[in-house]
């Protein structure tokens, strides 16, 4: 089956793109506005770009009403130029799954979600005390997309947190340990990395000598 992306409905498209581009992991945004009012907000339209500079990308879609076309992070972020992405673990899922509700403007997310907020060192935007990993990020570009509102903000990682004991004197980090969750298929579904496996990278050498290898055993077989 394929699809012509243009002649597919906003919704159809979507359900394609998220039920087949996974697991993607969750960016728990926290930002706050020009009066010092916090918010968090969930956005699995997420990533890091690059370690050299080190970037993240955030997706970001708009509101639908008129008078409010844009999300509190994007105007927040738009403010201050700041705003910290705060990785979700297993333990923290419930809480960020809080904050996705869409609520008023004047409510703060982190009491609804019994979230404890933590001073960034180098940024605006608080982080998230009960997040293994605090990615505090300064405002590089943001580009206007098509309708609807929709952003796209690349920010440079300035000052990066991780949970005491989950890395070594090697800058090894303990997955395990991290226990982070990504989203899955539909509305509701998500992964933990917990379940992987390892394929070891090849060198062009070794994989030309499999190859002589193979053709070897092939031939004998002939």
């Amino acid at each position: 089956m394929d699809w012509v992306t243009s002649e597919l409905s906003e919704r159809n498209l979507y359900k394609l793109l998220v039920n087949t581009v996974l697991p993607r992991p969750i960016a728990l945004v926290t930002t706050v506005d020009a009066n010092g009012h916090a918010n968090a907000a969930p956005f699995s339209f997420f990533n890091v770009f690059s370690h050299a500079p080190p970037l993240v990308v955030l997706g970001i879609e708009g509101r639908s009403p008129a008078e409010s076309p844009l999300k509190d992070t994007m105007r927040n972020i738009r403010a201050t130029g700041t705003f910290v992405v705060n990785l979700v673990d297993r333990a923290l899922v419930e809480a960020m799954n809080v904050c996705a509700i869409d609520f008023p403007a004047e409510m703060d997310e982190f009491a609804a979600a019994g979230l404890t907020s933590l001073p960034s060192q180098q940024v605006a935007a608080p982080r998230i005390a009960s997040s293994p990993v605090q990615l505090e990020c300064r405002e590089t570009v943001s580009l206007s997309l098509g309708t609807r509102n929709r952003n796209l903000v690349v920010g440079e990682i300035v000052h990066l947190h991780i949970r005491d004991g989950l890395v070594d004197d090697q800058f090894h980090v303990d997955v395990d340990g991290l226990d982070l969750v990504a989203r899955l298929h539909g509305a509701d579904w998500y992964t933990t990395t917990r379940d992987r496996f390892q394929v070891p990278r090849q060198t062009f050498d070794k994989w030309r000598s499999q190859q002589a290898t193979q053709s070897i055993a092939d031939t004998g077989e002939a």
